[in-house]
């Protein structure tokens, strides 16, 4: 056999995952989703820290909590895209590359501004990464085993979480700037191990990137992003609103050119075609829903206890701990049920999810006072819902998606996952800030948390719905387990 036709069967060999479950490449991908989200909150709880040590303005220092996100957001469906086109592997390496660099930026930073830049620059390197994560999920593992590697992602998920808040938190006291440090000798580590470990893999005859497509496409989340992310603590401006409508004209305007590019034989960043999959279509909006009240609750709840107990940011950190281990818990026990039960797992995992939403509530306006030991069990059945509803659902979008597709169905699932963080940020925020007076302690934190957990319940409640709404077939769920 010639070395083209070895090189067209090894590439055809690789867009059909293994027959087996291999741990090794799966594990590596998921220390850069652990990188991804670590960083994500590690500066929401370590923000005091640098604002105190670069003297940074309050401007500066959301922009150093936002330009991560924002960047991540806006570029993240390219990312996927990119490694369609050029392999999953190499577009996993460069982005760990570029993500670890940044990170050295970051630790070194001796100016708000040049901290600002590292971050933005760091979110770009996640955009490129987080997207083969899932995508390499796809493509590497069997589809009768893929939950149980959506279930190692959702033990990652929550990991990271509070790893994040902990590190972010100054859990050993030695400041602001190793909690960047660490991510130097981890990338380091999963670049070398990737390249040796992980095969490569691409979408067959790809042709170019569609560049007027991530043109419209990354204005257009820019557009959708900031507004979200800056938006309450601008007081919600006209520019806000103008922004998020512009963003409706730009979605428009893209669907239009991806379409027009489809029929000329062109090819768009996104085929639109994706989204007649049911699975896919309303698995995205599951998924928006999910992250909406996900990471919104984590940032009200650290308000309150900080500037409602008076706790520290260790201390915040803290009461996640046993909910973060039900979270772990939760998504290993996923794995196991959803290959027999299907849907009715993330059923279940809503409903759940919203009644500790609904517990929550009650115990604040029952009379009992607010304080740890109260809101812990609540927490801990909100994380019991959520680990048998999050990881099912990254699965459930992506269960029905072929390998030449993997990696811009991951980016369009990773851009959900942050632009439904961001709009859960910018709609509980409002909620939570509109019902508390700081002045008011402890009762006007309890207040306000007990506001924000009713209208967390009704998300959840959307998202019940939403699964209904699913396939009501196994193999949409539990990949022909």
């Amino acid at each position: 056999m010639s070395t083209v036709d070895e090189s067209a069967s090894r590439r055809t060999a690789l867009l059909s995952p293994p027959a087996a479950l291999s741990w090794g490449p799966v594990t590596i991908v998921l220390i850069g989703a652990f990188m991804a989200i670590l960083d994500s909150f590690i500066v929401i709880v370590a923000g005091p820290a640098i604002q105190a040590d670069l003297g940074a303005s309050d401007a500066e220092l959301q922009w150093i909590l936002a330009g991560y996100q924002l960047a991540h957001a806006v570029f993240l469906i390219t990312g996927g895209r990119l490694g369609d086109l050029y392999g999953r592997r190499r577009a996993f390496i460069g982005g760990m590359a570029v993500f670890t660099l940044a990170s050295v930026a970051c630790a070194v930073a001796q100016t708000p501004t040049g901290l600002i830049v590292a971050r933005l620059v760091e979110g770009l390197g996640a955009a490129l990464m987080l997207p083969q994560v899932y995508a390499l999920i796809t493509v590497l593992v069997p589809e009768r085993e893929r939950h149980r590697a959506f279930s190692a992602l959702g033990v990652v998920m929550g990991l990271a979480t509070v790893g994040g808040l902990l590190v972010g938190a100054d859990l050993l006291g030695s400041g602001w700037r190793p909690v960047f440090w660490i991510n130097i000798p981890v990338g380091i580590v999963a670049v070398l191990l990737a390249a040796r470990y992980v095969p490569e893999s691409r979408a067959p005859h790809g042709r170019r990137l569609d560049l007027p497509g991530v043109a419209v496409l990354s204005v257009t989340l820019f557009l959708l992003a900031f507004p979200l992310i800056q938006g309450r603590h601008a007081g919600w401006p006209w520019w806000t609103w103008s922004c998020l409508a512009a963003s409706l004209l730009g979605f428009a305007l893209f669907i239009a050119l991806e379409r027009r590019t489809a029929s000329l034989g062109g090819d768009p960043l996104v085929r639109m075609s994706l989204f007649r999959t049911r699975s896919f279509s309303v698995g995205i909006l599951l998924v928006l829903a999910t992250y909406t009240v996900i990471t919104s609750y984590h940032l009200v709840l650290s308000i309150a206890l900080q500037d409602g107990l008076g706790m520290s940011a260790l201390g915040a950190g803290l009461v996640y701990t046993p909910a973060a281990v039900t979270f772990f818990l939760f998504s290993l026990i996923a794995g196991r049920l959803v290959p027999r039960y299907g849907r009715r797992v993330l059923a279940a995992g809503a409903i759940v999810l919203a009644l500790g939403y609904a517990s929550t509530a009650v115990v604040l306006t029952c009379g009992l006072p607010f304080r740890p030991a109260v809101v812990i069990p609540t927490l801990m059945v909100q994380s019991a819902g959520g680990g048998l509803l999050i990881t099912p659902s990254l699965g459930a979008v992506l269960a029905r998606i072929g390998p030449a597709d993997a990696g811009i169905a991951s980016g369009v699932l990773s851009t959900a996952q942050q632009v439904g963080a961001a709009l859960g940020v910018a709609i509980i925020g409002v909620v939570f800030f509109h019902s508390f007076a700081p002045a008011g302690g402890r009762s006007a934190a309890a207040h306000a948390l007990a506001v924000s957990s009713v209208a967390t319940l009704v998300t959840a409640l959307v998202a019940a719905a939403l699964i209904r709404l699913l396939p009501d077939d196994r193999h949409s769920v539990a990949d022909r387990a």
